[in-house]
């Protein structure tokens, strides 16, 4: 099987914890928290172990917290590869509140990297990479990486031979989008992302589409996918073709990771010798397993596999 490498560059050790109520200026009295290894890479890296398969998790770990991300990602049977970067790992929280049932969640934004940080980070990938891998980049970029050096990461890791399945968002969404890089071989995006590329509203799936081959036609990536909530995703090829992988409907418990959970069941189908059609059914079916199951859990591989064979495609 290919090998997968998930790139996280802004990694987090998120706690979760509830209370009964949740209001300003008291002392809130929580539940033991629990702890889980969080940013966008690591969550595909848990979901592939989800759905039985295995990655590399490429990702940045500094002080305390780090550790603790990399003890989280042991135990799970995660491998991990450190980028090298000296930046203490960020933490965030979400709290519960039991009368509720409303979420609160405090994300931080990392420490600053300087330019040496991400020309280690940078060095340090395109050592660990080998012709024939799938690269992941997914997650925030912290402070101090910009748009334009994940552009010229790519592109030294385009010419080492690997297929590139980016997931991200805002400036650095924007700046694949327009074609700044055209290497790669996935570009991801939810519908409200790819509203505010396109500057309009994508009310239905052809609308959707149309945007897509705007994308590819630009150079963005070789396949485009959007994400448009409970009704699938739409993939559009540089070949000229469309579909639409609509789920099942499923009783959602927690929209959280079901983005994640796509991207790691695209991508562990890919690395099984599927194509970007039979690989985007089977992220489908993992995003829908992932909203039925509590926020920290992702997906799940059976139930994943069921909905997969549930989902409907319709060629656009």
């Amino acid at each position: 099987m290919t090998r997968i490498v998930t790139l996280t560059l802004n990694p987090a050790l998120d706690s979760s914890t509830d209370a009964e109520h949740v209001a300003p200026d008291l002392k809130l009295r929580c539940s033991a928290p629990r702890a889980d290894a969080g940013g966008g890479g690591v969550n595909v890296s848990r979901a592939i172990a989800f759905l039985g398969g295995q990655s590399l998790a490429a990702l940045a770990l500094g002080g305390g917290p780090g550790e603790r991300v990399r003890q989280l990602l042991r135990v799970e049977g995660i491998p991990v590869h450190d980028l090298g970067v000296a930046v203490e790992t960020r933490q965030n929280l979400s709290v519960i509140a039991r009368d509720t049932g409303a979420q609160y969640r405090f994300i931080m934004p990392g420490q600053t990297w300087t330019d040496v940080d991400v020309d280690r980070s940078c060095e340090a990938l395109c050592k660990l990479a080998r012709a024939g891998d799938l690269i992941v980049p997914s997650g925030s970029l912290p402070p101090g990486v910009g748009p334009g050096d994940l552009v010229a990461l790519t592109n030294r890791l385009a010419v080492l031979g690997v297929r590139i399945v980016l997931d991200t968002s805002g400036a650095a969404l924007q700046a694949f989008a327009t074609g700044r890089a055209k290497t790669l071989h996935v570009l991801r995006m939810d519908l409200e992302e790819a509203q505010s590329l396109a500057g309009r509203d994508l009310d239905t799936v052809a609308d959707v589409a149309q945007f897509g081959r705007e994308l590819v036609d630009a150079g963005a990536a070789k396949s485009v996918i959007v994400a448009k909530g409970a009704e699938g995703s739409i993939l559009v090829t540089s070949r000229g073709q469309g579909w639409h992988v609509r789920p099942p409907k499923v009783n959602v418990v927690s929209k959280t990771g079901a983005g994640d959970s796509f991207v790691a069941g695209f991508t562990l189908a890919l690395a099984q010798g599927s194509s970007d059609l039979e690989a985007t059914v089977r992220g489908v079916g993992a995003a829908a397993s992932a909203v039925t199951t509590p926020d920290t859990d992702l997906c799940d591989g059976a139930s994943a596999e069921r909905y997969a064979a549930l989902s409907t495609v319709t060629e656009l």
